[in-house]
């Protein structure tokens, strides 16, 4: 199934005459969560895009239901449910029946990017609320373990291109990710034992030592080595320089048209004449935020955005 860019019309500033304070009070919300979680921005940045690649923008990742997509395997250490439910309960104070939870969390995402000293842009809203959530939807989520090419087929069903899926990965650069997913890369990458060639032999030590082998998978480390949790496209350095921590985001240099992406953002040239890093995120983020979006009268308006009508 093809789930990709919808031709709905969203607009910027859907909710002017309808609920003028949304944005503000969405925003107010993210850096409010911020000052107690520095973790707040890459969290629900996670939370949009696992929201628009299961079952598109609809909000229906926050159902909190048996059977629900936010209780899938591929949804694990998914977050940030409760700065989207602080901001509802707010709106629906002030805006009763009006702001979408859809929307809600594409706000709350650019917000949180913002936060993390990243651009800040428009966001085109008018996203009505799913009426569907399944676990079953989550099984075409991008994986730590894709090769680049199903890495770019899962992309390119959501309507996204080779340059959607280099710029939306290197928002991992404010993220962080479980030793669960460094062992296979550390310790068993092949038959008998051993590395991921891909790792850069003066970073293995390093990302061994963070994760050995006896290790809590559930330890943390940052998937932007020396990002500082910064928005920006260091991780795209680390990637070509064989300093990426996840496997997925290695392939992105395996491939000749995702490599010539990274390599764009490097370079005098590039500098000069070549493309803008930021503007490009914030292209991409725009397109994913319209995947398989509701508008109009499909869907409903949440009261609850953890709880279908």
């Amino acid at each position: 199934m093809v789930l990709g860019i919808s031709q709905a019309q969203l607009q910027v500033g859907f909710y002017g005459d309808t609920c003028p304070d949304a944005e503000s009070i969405v925003t107010s919300a993210v850096r409010t969560a911020s000052l107690f979680d520095p973790n707040t921005a890459a969290v629900l940045l996670r939370l949009h895009y696992h929201d628009c690649f299961i079952q598109g923008c609809d909000g229906s990742i926050l159902i909190d239901q048996s059977g629900a997509e936010r209780h899938a395997f591929e949804s694990e250490g998914v977050g940030g449910f409760e700065v989207i439910e602080r901001a509802k309960a707010q709106l629906e104070e002030v805006c009763p029946g009006v702001v979408s939870c859809a929307d809600i969390v594409a706000l709350a995402a650019r917000d949180a990017i913002v936060m993390a000293n990243g651009p800040d842009y428009q966001v085109p809203t008018g996203r009505r609320d799913g009426l569907v959530s399944s676990v079953s939807m989550a099984d075409g989520l991008p994986d730590v373990h894709d090769s680049i090419q199903q890495l770019k087929t899962k992309f390119f069903f959501k309507g996204l291109s080779e340059k959607d899926l280099v710029v939306l990965t290197a928002a991992h650069t404010i993220g962080t990710a479980a030793c669960f997913f460094m062992i296979h890369r550390l310790y068993n990458f092949f038959p008998g034992g051993g590395s991921d060639p891909a790792i850069n032999p003066d970073f293995l030590p390093e990302l061994k030592s963070q994760c050995p082998q006896n290790v809590d998978v559930n330890v943390r480390l940052p998937i932007d080595s020396g990002g500082h949790r910064r928005f920006d496209n260091h991780i795209l350095q680390n990637i070509r320089n064989g300093f990426a921590v996840l496997a997925s985001d290695a392939r992105l240099y395996e491939d000749e048209g995702t490599r010539s992406v990274v390599d764009s953002y490097f370079g005098v040239s590039a500098q000069m004449f070549g493309p803008v890093f930021e503007r490009d995120f914030v292209n991409s983020m725009v397109r994913m935020g319209q995947i398989g979006v509701l508008t109009g009268f499909e869907g409903e308006i949440r009261r609850d955005c953890a709880a279908f009508n």
